[in-house]
């Protein structure tokens, strides 16, 4: 019990509201009555497939993110770096910036329409928040502590890898947490250029004037964003160093 005091009160209230919802959901899905498109749509083997291709496509996205952002954001917080780090943050504000719609139209026109052209447009657009964690978090570490590490014969690869990197860990991961809530998101947008999302039935609904399939959309791309979110705060808890907050 006095664990789960200690808890952040996000770890267990999140999934409080990702049960309460998804169980209303549920009770609204079974109680209303539906169209033959909305129940094609809604029911189990085609949402199932949606939901998974949606995934795919998110987690796709994220583990390119993360293997582009972080060994960038450990490059620019190096001395010699520095001065083009103003240079390379503003240029990856730019898919940040941009409508992501726009942004994906624009993509399609050079890699055509699909799943690949879908993954290039949410690396450029989810970029920002993992790339600006890891170089803020690194660069707060605290100087004496890395002349510390130094001064007892650590190299500047060791200090970065035992010193800086599991200090910087709750701000980098956070930025991870933020770059998958921004992708589950955007990631509805694929089905513009024909890769398969949950994005389908929020434009079906819409083009369809299917409100029950519109709904239904919106609300398990919530879902989604608050289970991933939630998960994605559990493994920051369990990465993050004990004593470091």
């Amino acid at each position: 019990m006095n664990r789960l005091r200690r808890l952040p009160m996000d770890v267990w209230f999140e999934p409080l509201l990702i049960i309460v919802f998804g169980t209303g959901y549920i009770l609204w899905y079974r109680s209303t009555t539906l169209t033959p498109t909305e129940e094609a749509s809604l029911g189990w083997s085609n949402l199932r497939t949606t939901i998974l291709d949606h995934i795919t496509l998110t987690l796709t996205a994220t583990v390119i993110v993360v293997l582009i952002a972080i060994p960038l954001g450990i490059v620019l917080t190096r001395e010699k770096a520095r001065p083009v780090k103003p240079v390379v943050v503003n240029f990856a504000n730019v898919g940040q910036a941009a409508p992501a719609v726009g942004l994906i139209v624009l993509l399609t026109m050079w890699l055509g329409t699909g799943f690949r052209t879908a993954v290039v447009g949410l690396v450029v657009y989810a970029i920002l928040p993992i790339l600006q964690n890891t170089i803020v978090g690194i660069d707060q570490v605290d100087r004496r502590t890395i002349e510390a590490a130094r001064g007892i014969g650590f190299s500047g690869l060791r200090t970065l890898v035992q010193v800086e990197l599991p200090l910087a860990v709750p701000v980098i991961l956070n930025g991870v947490r933020t770059a998958l809530v921004i992708l589950v998101g955007t990631a509805t947008l694929s089905t513009f250029i024909g890769a398969t999302s949950l994005g389908t039935l929020i434009t079906t609904g819409v083009t369809l004037f299917l409100p029950k399939l519109l709904i239904s959309g919106a609300i398990l791309v919530g879902l989604l964003a608050l289970i991933i979110d939630w998960l994605g705060r559990l493994v920051e808890l369990v990465a993050t160093p004990r004593g470091v907050a």
